[in-house]
């Protein structure tokens, strides 16, 4: 039994410690990945399941002014990211980089880049949280949850193994486009009012699949060039890639194309029966013409 438990605590050790970059291992929510997977535990559990309850005979909250501080934090965090990311991918090659496992500055900076985009995954959970909490059920969809769960799981692989290098270019391109999204959420929630100024919101899905061809394109060069990053990565990427290139491509039919084509049709109907009165309406008046021509003749 204690060789049982010494091999599993040898395992557990390679896994989580001696593959782990020593520089990052010891940050917050980073050594073990228990306290992760308990978060995305309890995630689930609400949103999925006691959330709903909890809110189905109340009214939903309306919280504008969380929502307002929670958005602009948001798009504050992203252009943080972005800057940072437009320092580092100056020094970095587009075909290839490699992580650099030094203790300068500068690979620190990477790291710690790495880690907050890890951080802010996290916090991103929330999203869901709310929606709930507002009763905007329609919004809690697979995509949503999908991503929302997966994210955090590899953003965190990537602060512990590979803080920096190849990598991370999706969370560069990705905080760029949560720039734009979380502009959108800030803007909308100010009220109703907005909505007229909003009328560019479906092409943040379009932004979302752009992302997604670009780090797919960007993630291939791994299988054809060689400069220390690990290429089995694309196992992961590659995949999770197209997958959500899918996802959000059918969330965007359902969401925009079948209703404009829904709205077409309708327009199209109403412009028919509105030709059809009119062609009756004609014709009663020609009727009528007709009948009092006949009388007049008549009298005649």
């Amino acid at each position: 039994m204690a060789a049982v438990n010494g091999t599993q605590t040898d395992y557990w050790n390679f896994l989580f410690i001696e593959l782990a970059d020593p520089r990052t291992n010891d940050w917050f929510l980073i050594k073990s990945p228990l306290p992760l997977l308990t978060i995305l535990g309890f995630y689930l559990y609400f949103v999925l399941s006691w959330g709903p309850k909890f809110m189905r005979d109340r009214k939903p909250f309306k919280l504008e002014r969380t929502l307002l501080i929670y958005n602009f934090f948001q798009v504050a965090l992203s252009v943080w990211m972005v800057y940072e990311g437009v320092v580092i991918w100056r020094y970095y090659s587009w075909r290839c980089q490699p992580v650099d496992w030094s203790r300068t500055p500068k690979a620190y900076r990477e790291a710690r880049v790495v880690y907050a985009y890890y951080l802010a995954k996290i916090t991103e959970l929330l999203d869901t949280i709310f929606f709930v909490l507002r009763k905007n059920d329609r919004q809690v969809t697979f995509l949503h949850v999908y991503h929302h769960t997966v994210m955090p799981m590899i953003s965190w692989g990537t602060s512990k193994y590979y803080p920096g290098g190849h990598g991370t270019f999706i969370g560069w391109i990705n905080s760029f486009v949560h720039i734009i999204m979380y502009s959108y959420y800030f803007l909308s929630a100010f009220g109703p009012q907005m909505q007229k100024y909003l009328w560019w919101k479906k092409y943040i899905t379009n932004l979302q699949m752009i992302q997604f061809c670009c780090a797919f394109l960007h993630q291939t060069q791994l299988l054809y060039t060689d400069c220390g990053y690990p290429r089995w990565t694309v196992c992961f990427t590659l995949p999770n890639a197209v997958f959500f290139y899918f996802l959000f491509n059918d969330f965007y039919q359902k969401s925009y194309k079948k209703k404009q084509a829904a709205k077409t049709l309708t327009t199209a109907d109403n412009n028919n029966d509105s030709c059809a009165k009119n062609l009756n309406a004609e014709g009663k008046s020609l009727e009528k013409t007709l009948q009092q021509t006949a009388a007049q003749k008549k009298a005649l």
